[in-house]
């Protein structure tokens, strides 16, 4: 189930896979895939399953058939390092898929811009549309409400009893919107939310506002 959400007069849908889509723009935005990390991991001899690294693709596949964005917004951190056997399944999903791409760099995007510009992607610093300012690293800047990535945020709930679960989450304040990570063996990073706050907690089937009392 995904979960609406106006940001000054625009529509913004968040989608359980950790995507936001931009209705008005028919912008998918996607932070955080990481590309090459569970081959990184596996390289040197972690117990990671070979089709995991095909996860990723699948989720952004998924993602693409349920949004037919016209543009596809990478938040940064593609890839997670240098190249590696997943470039070459990169290039084959960038063949196949109709949308147009960007990548806002990331601190992880050390790949060179001229490799994905012969891709047909586009590599940018920074996007700034309608008032809003698209970046890897959260960012103030006067006039504009900014949509980041880099964080991995996260929430955790509270039960009646001790129990307690973690889960990943849009982190909104009134200027600035955080991107759940997207990437398979990320890792997230646990926020704590004020009242100011609106938190969106991401589990696989649905979106949820979390109650910040």
């Amino acid at each position: 189930m995904t979960l609406p959400i106006k940001i000054q007069d625009h529509t913004f849908i968040m989608h359980p896979s950790g995507v936001l889509f931009w209705e008005e723009k028919s912008m998918l935005i996607i932070s955080d895939v990481h590309l090459g990390k569970v081959s990184h991991f596996r390289k040197f001899g972690a117990a990671v399953p070979q089709k995991a690294v095909l996860k990723n693709f699948e989720l952004m596949n998924e993602a693409i058939a349920f949004f037919y964005p016209k543009t596809i917004c990478f938040l940064g951190d593609l890839f997670h390092s240098s190249v590696n056997k997943e470039w070459e399944l990169f290039e084959k999903w960038v063949a196949q898929t109709s949308s147009e791409l960007i990548l806002v760099e990331g601190n992880h995007d050390i790949i060179s811009p001229l490799k994905y510009e012969k891709l047909g992607v586009q590599v940018v610093p920074e996007i700034e549309s309608n008032g809003f300012l698209f970046t890897h690293h959260p960012e103030e800047r006067k006039g504009y409400f900014n949509f980041s990535g880099h964080i991995h945020p996260a929430v955790r709930l509270r039960g009646a009893g001790r129990q307690t679960l973690r889960l990943p989450c849009f982190f909104k304040s009134s200027n600035q919107m955080i991107v759940p990570a997207f990437g398979e063996f990320t890792g997230n990073h646990t926020l704590k939310p004020s009242k100011k706050n609106e938190v969106f907690a991401v589990t696989k089937e649905s979106v949820f506002q979390v109650d910040l009392g």
